[in-house]
């Protein structure tokens, strides 16, 4: 699991008789497991839990039971969020779409472009301006440009 070095914080300065309040339940626990363990670790500390969003407080068997059944389906919702994503990603890539931003670099006649402006004295905001891309990629392009070439 990974490092939370925030929620440790919280849990570091809590005492007996304080109450954990977040505003939805996933932003507590990573998954239904983590988010049980966590509050049963509150509760034998003699602390209490509630979540504003759903409207449940950990106390009483019927707010731990709400717990269990609300912190089930937004797993639910989270697992299913991250498969959709992934087969997005694969249908994507399978028609020859990547994901992320486009490479602007990656077309030679814009780089070409920029180095000619660039000889000709253009600074590179100006280049940036006239080929369609931001001064820092000027700046990268021209580095890679030039390392290629010596």
């Amino acid at each position: 699991m990974a490092s939370r070095p925030e929620l440790n914080k919280l849990l570091e300065h809590l005492r007996k008789g304080d109450e954990v309040v977040v505003w939805k339940l996933d932003r507590l626990g990573r998954n239904t497991r983590n988010l049980l363990a966590l509050i049963d670790d509150l509760e034998g500390r003699g602390m209490h839990f509630q979540s504003v969003t759903e409207g449940i407080s950990a106390t009483g068997s019927m707010g731990r039971a709400m717990l269990t059944v609300i912190s089930a389906f937004a797993q639910l919702e989270r697992d299913q969020l991250a498969e959709r994503t992934r087969a997005g990603m694969a249908v994507a890539a399978a028609n020859g779409r990547k994901a992320g931003r486009r490479e602007v670099t990656s077309d030679h006649a814009k780089v070409k472009r920029a180095r000619d402006l660039k000889a000709q004295g253009l600074a590179p905001a100006d280049i940036g301006k006239i080929i369609g891309a931001s001064r820092a990629t000027v700046y990268r392009s021209l580095n890679i440009e030039s390392s290629q070439t010596v």
